[in-house]
């Protein structure tokens, strides 16, 4: 499996394309992705493998009664397919440009498995103002 890693500051063009870090289309299922909005405020792009994990778990989720279902609902019909073009670029729907108030420059982080897509005065107001102090943990995590 790829793994998504770096910060990434690009221009959404007029036709709300942006372009994927040639470092995010290197590898399995790079040709195909998957997008969505499950957690406000950024999108969330998988890769075609790892998005049939969490198909996965969203149809034994739905299983858990009405509720659930229409849960699932919701998640599907804000999911969009896409694909890099010859320049590497992917469209990003206008209901999801909206969603995650993207417009002009768009912040993309590689987070393993994942890319996140950003505005990025929100990812710095959500994101690094709220990180707290990282010398804390650093080292149990670094050794």
């Amino acid at each position: 499996m790829n793994a998504f890693r770096g910060r990434y500051e690009h221009q959404m063009d007029e036709k709300g394309r942006v372009s994927l870090p040639s470092a995010f289309r290197r590898g399995d299922g790079a040709d195909r992705f998957f997008l969505l909005q499950w957690e406000a405020p950024y999108l969330t792009l998988f890769p075609e493998t790892k998005w049939a994990e969490v198909e996965g778990r969203l149809l034994e989720y739905r299983k858990g009664g009405r509720e659930a279902m229409n849960q699932v609902r919701v998640i599907f019909s804000g999911l969009v397919e896409v694909s890099p073009d010859k320049q590497g670029r992917i469209l990003i729907p206008s209901h999801l440009q909206s969603a995650a108030a993207l417009s002009g420059s768009v912040l993309l982080l590689g987070v393993s498995d994942r890319v996140e897509l950003w505005d990025p005065a929100t990812y710095e107001r959500s994101v690094s103002e709220q990180a707290g102090d990282f010398t804390q943990f650093a080292h149990k995590l670094f050794g």
